[in-house]
């Protein structure tokens, strides 16, 4: 299926907007629906700019509620097949599909002892990654204290964002 142009999606109205971008922040639409009003955007890059003021501006608990909305990786949610679909393509790029019975037990006491520690999941971009990395990184960033990790986490959404606005919107 052919992707849309940065100019069709600056044309389209405020529902279809966030029908077509909405899903680049996890479950949380809200942030395509306020940036839709920054039209037109002059490349992805611009609309990803545009999407992160909104963000930037947003209160503290509406951005936990953004990294509260991500599941864990390797979670119950994958193994039950309920993730979005950017999430399951997002976490079998990482390897996270193909876990060993020993790693998948890894993944279930980190992300635990994560979120019993933060109140969210640890959340990370893992097309950046492989299952090694995102392991490490669990283990060190669990170590952050909570303001650390809220951004940490902010940033690492910021790239996940990025990556499926660059892959749902072609160049003009």
């Amino acid at each position: 299926m052919r992707g849309m142009t940065i100019a069709e999606l600056n044309g389209l109205d405020r529902d279809a907007f966030v029908a077509t971008v909405g899903f680049a922040f996890e479950h949380s639409p809200w942030i395509a629906r306020a940036a839709w009003s920054r039209r037109p955007f002059a490349s992805v890059d611009a609309l990803h700019a545009a999407m992160l003021a909104v963000l930037d501006a947003a209160p503290d608990e509406r951005n936990t509620a953004l990294i509260a909305a991500h599941p864990d990786l390797a979670g119950k949610v994958a193994r039950e097949g309920r993730l979005t679909a950017a999430s399951t393509g997002e976490q079998a790029s990482a390897g996270l599909d193909r876990l060993s019975a020993g790693e998948l037990a890894q993944f279930d006491a980190l992300n635990r002892a994560y979120r019993e520690r933060f109140a969210f999941p640890f959340v990370i971009c893992a097309r950046e990654h492989d299952t090694a990395s995102i392991l490490a990184a669990l283990r060190t960033r669990g170590a952050n204290d909570r303001a650390t990790e809220v951004a940490t986490a902010l940033a690492e959404i910021a790239k996940i964002a990025r990556l499926r606005l660059l892959d749902a919107i072609e160049a003009d």
